[in-house]
């Protein structure tokens, strides 16, 4: 009988119980027979069915929670591992209750407490460490997609240079999304240096991966700070961006406040203040290379940072203070083989109280002198500067270096003699590494004066420097000296000693009545002076010439000089600082031609004021008399040398005439020894200029 013919006997039978009506005939009972038999076996294989599904159902609960233990077990063994490596290098390790769920992957550790047992990491701790999502990248590395860590406390102690520095960190919650790293840290670094404790940190970072990291406070306690102070560092809004093995793309930091407890030379609480920090493409195996010895022979140099900007503030308990509205440092480089921070640390005193012997100084300098050398920056701007003086508030526009050029830029600063202003100061080719390499160089000669061939170093340090727009007081008057233009150049050294210069200076000053010589100017009713110099030497190797041009000066109101100069047989063994040779060699030198132009701005009429004064005579009168106190001389003058007579009726002419432009020029006759025309000029200055072609005019 097929199932399907059951379904109405036992709606039927259903309905018979259900009616209390009772048709017993044979052919129903033997359907319903029939009926029950399959009924029944309908239901035993239902048993089963369940049966089957609860033992499953047992069996897969049991092997969840088998694995489950299985993996919290592996995962105990492998932390464990972890830290009996810290314990089998002399150092203590223990941790509290281990979980492990393995639907979400969550592994818990709790009351995490390292102690390396020898600096300068003296200890790890941590409340809490969660890690959701973790699964096995492969046998040395895990990952996880999220890792919070409570409770953190770092301490560190250990030495920095010659002296000792604890630094204890507390960081309260710490986040990482998308990590990958390694599953179990590198050893501990075998000094106690602090760099050393800086390059292992950076190690294990640089074995790292995160999407971003997060720490929203971090505070630093300090002791050993140099000058016996101590010291507290507060983190706020620090965020990571794209950690891959030692490379940040970027670093966010709301703010960063380091305050320092001094007591040398003075106590004093200095606090300063980073704001809105941003760092951009942080490679932080270039830092691991430098702090690395075996890295000492790498030339290159490696970019560190991209960008850094930030803002910053300055306090201190004895009323200097200081803000910059912004700081930014781009293309930061180190070469590995230079820049070596430890071996400058280890020449630092231990007491910086203590006097150094010249020996010291000269060996700090040169490891400073290595370490700016090993340092590239590509371009610094530090903008919007305020500080606060005994005489008042002080304001600088910008600080900004680039190329080799520094320069300050629209300072505004009190002075006891009044406001001072200036738009512009810049050092151009400015090196620091030459800068103290010179310094160390003048530590030789203690209790001598420097030798000129130290002095001449300076050349070195820098090829020029410009000052513009300067308004500041003249001494004690309310009057005030303006510089235009103030600038010297210099280059092509041959040795120590340059061979071209130029220098141009636009300036006013005001007449000084204290000064003797400017007493007829003040006289004549000129107050103030108009000086415009423009002056310009050069020296050609291959000709072996110099010259001295442009040399022009311009006194407003009074007149505008201008003089060219060439000498020749000028030989590159002249440029020496040492007076033996240089004499020596200067005597090879030959007089050129020369050219003198005067131009009368006034000078002539305020002369002829000042004397017509003093004789009681006309303008007039005293003009001509000054003329024929120039005509006197021209017998003279011109029975050694004929062309020189024109030369003196040029000049009286000059006098005469006001407005007028007086032009000589001299030309050797013959090869002119300059050292003996010198020698000539001092003993018998006729028969020098004997020796010259002179030409003479003059012209409105």
């Amino acid at each position: 009988m097929a199932t399907s013919d059951c379904a109405p006997i036992n709606r039927a039978h259903g309905q018979i119980f259900e009616n209390h009506s009772f048709p017993w005939t044979a052919r129903h009972f033997a359907n319903m027979a029939g009926c029950a038999v399959q009924n029944e076996q309908l239901e035993l294989g239902m048993k089963r069915i369940l049966i089957g599904l609860v033992v499953a159902a047992v069996l897969a609960t049991g092997g969840w929670f088998g694995v489950n233990l299985y993996v919290q077990h592996r995962a105990i063994a492998e932390i464990e591992a972890a830290f009996e490596q810290v314990r089998a290098g002399g150092g203590k390790a223990s941790h509290g209750k281990i979980g492990f769920d393995l639907p979400s992957r969550t592994l818990t550790i709790e009351e995490v407490n390292v102690e390396p047992g020898r600096g300068p990491l003296a200890g790890i701790k941590a409340a809490s460490f969660k890690a959701v999502g973790v699964r096995q990248v492969d046998e040395a590395r895990i990952a996880a997609d999220n890792v919070a860590i409570d409770g953190v406390e770092l301490a560190i102690d250990g030495a920095v240079g010659a002296a000792g520095m604890k630094m204890t960190y507390k960081i309260p919650q710490l986040t990482l999304t998308d990590y990958s790293g390694p599953t179990r840290m590198q050893g501990a670094p075998a000094s106690d240096s602090i760099l050393d404790a800086y390059r292992f940190g950076l190690e294990q970072f640089a074995n790292v991966a995160a999407a971003s990291l997060n720490a929203p406070t971090i505070t630093a306690a300090m002791t050993g700070v140099t000058g016996g102070g101590t010291g507290e560092v507060t983190y706020s809004g620090l965020m990571f961006r794209s950690i891959n093995r030692g490379k940040i793309e970027a670093v966010k930091m709301d703010r960063a406040v380091v305050a320092i407890n001094v007591q040398q030379p003075r106590p004093d609480k200095v606090t300063t203040g980073f704001s809105d920090v941003t760092i951009d493409d942080f490679d932080a195996n270039v830092v691991i290379a430098a702090l690395n010895p075996e890295k000492a022979n790498d030339d290159s140099y490696h970019r560190v940072y991209r960008q850094i900007s930030t803002a910053y503030a300055m306090t201190s308990t004895s009323g200097i203070g200081a803000k910059i509205g912004r700081i930014l440092v781009e293309d930061i480089a180190y070469q590995p083989s230079k820049f070596r921070p430890a071996e400058l640390l280890a020449v630092l005193p231990k007491d910086p109280s203590a006097s150094q012997s010249p020996a010291q100084i000269r060996e700090l300098m040169e490891k400073v002198a290595n370490l700016y050398d090993g340092a590239r920056v590509g371009k610094v701007t530090i903008a919007d500067l305020s500080m606060d003086t005994p005489q008042g508030a002080a304001k600088l526009n910008a600080i900004r270096y680039s190329q080799g050029e520094f320069a300050l830029e629209g300072l505004d600063a009190p002075s006891p003699q009044g406001q001072f202003k200036m738009e512009r100061f810049a050092l151009k080719s400015f090196s620091v590494t030459n800068l103290m390499r010179w310094a160390a160089d003048l530590t030789k000669n203690v209790g001598r004066p420097p030798s000129p061939d130290q002095m001449l170093g300076l050349f070195g340090v820098l090829a020029g420097a410009e000052i513009k727009g300067v308004a500041a007081p003249y001494k004690a008057t309310k009057k005030l000296v303006t510089i235009d233009t103030l600038s010297l150049d210099w280059g092509q050294l041959v040795g120590p000693i340059p061979s071209k210069a130029h220098l141009v200076a636009k300036f006013v000053t005001p007449t000084d009545p204290s000064d003797p010589k400017q007493l007829p100017l003040i006289a004549s009713g000129i107050d103030k002076l108009a000086i415009d110099l423009d002056l310009g030497a050069a020296w050609a190797e291959q000709s072996n010439s110099f010259s001295l041009t442009p040399a022009t000066l311009d006194i407003g109101g009074i007149a505008r000089a201008q003089l060219r100069v060439a000498l020749g047989n000028v030989p590159r063994e002249v440029f020496s600082a040492d007076p033996a040779q240089l004499m020596g060699q200067a005597a090879r030198i030959e007089a050129g031609a020369l050219e003198f132009s005067l131009r009368d701005n006034g000078g002539v009429d305020s002369a002829a004021t000042q004397y017509a004064r003093g004789k009681n005579v006309s303008r007039d009168a005293a003009r001509q008399a000054l003329a024929d106190s120039v005509r006197v001389h021209r017998a003279d003058v011109a029975a050694a040398n004929p062309d020189a007579g024109t030369a003196v009726d040029a000049i009286a002419s000059f006098v005469e005439t006001p407005g007028q432009t007086l032009v000589i020029k001299l030309t050797p006759r013959a090869k002119a020894p300059l050292m003996q025309l010198m020698q000539l000029l001092q003993t018998d200055p006729q028969s020098a200029l004997a020796q010259f072609r002179i030409e003479a005019s003059t012209g409105l």
